[in-house]
């Protein structure tokens, strides 16, 4: 009897677990999301190649485009290997005043950012799914130095990216 009921709060948790990963809905995100998912269904968004060197911030969201891992040539390996039939890409941002920034994406993806040679850890995570526009957001403390923003794991060829500072 034990070992029945271990099994099934087992069972409930691992439920629970995946559940929780995947939120539905726009009122599912960890903090508001209104500014970053505006940005990200803006229209004629600048549209980018991966590989694009940026002297600075763009002003408003952009579109990514996305390549096959094996042609995406990411300055580092990502964090989470990419599956097959996935895109990836990147773009290397020169200048960006220190503090707390969103990257937020339109779609599901890795997202790895790269500073001083190091891959930096997120400070907070959130996404849901069934949000127009919006699928993911994540904050990076940034310091007053280059970084390379790298997209990897993406199901579909091109992103909508923003990157804001927190307000």
């Amino acid at each position: 009897m034990r070992a029945l009921t271990f099994l099934a709060a087992l069972a409930f948790s691992a439920n629970s677990a995946l559940a929780a990963e995947e939120l539905s809905g726009c009122d599912k995100f960890r903090w508001p999301i209104d500014r970053e998912r505006a940005a990200l269904t803006a229209p004629d968004l600048a549209k980018l190649a991966s590989g694009s060197d940026q002297a600075a911030l763009p002003a408003s969201a952009i579109t990514l485009g996305l390549v096959v891992p094996s042609e995406a040539k990411l300055p580092s390996p990502p964090e989470r290997a990419p599956k097959d039939g996935t895109f990836a890409g990147f773009i290397s941002i020169k200048s960006a005043k220190a503090g707390l920034y969103t990257i937020s994406l339109s779609i599901g993806a890795w997202v790895d950012l790269v500073q001083d040679g190091h891959v930096l850890k997120p400070v907070a995570f959130s996404g849901a799914t069934d949000c127009s526009g919006i699928r993911k957001t994540v904050k990076y403390e940034l310091s007053a130095q280059p970084f390379v923003l790298q997209i990897s794991g993406a199901r579909e060829n091109t992103v909508a990216i923003a990157i804001l500072p927190v307000q």
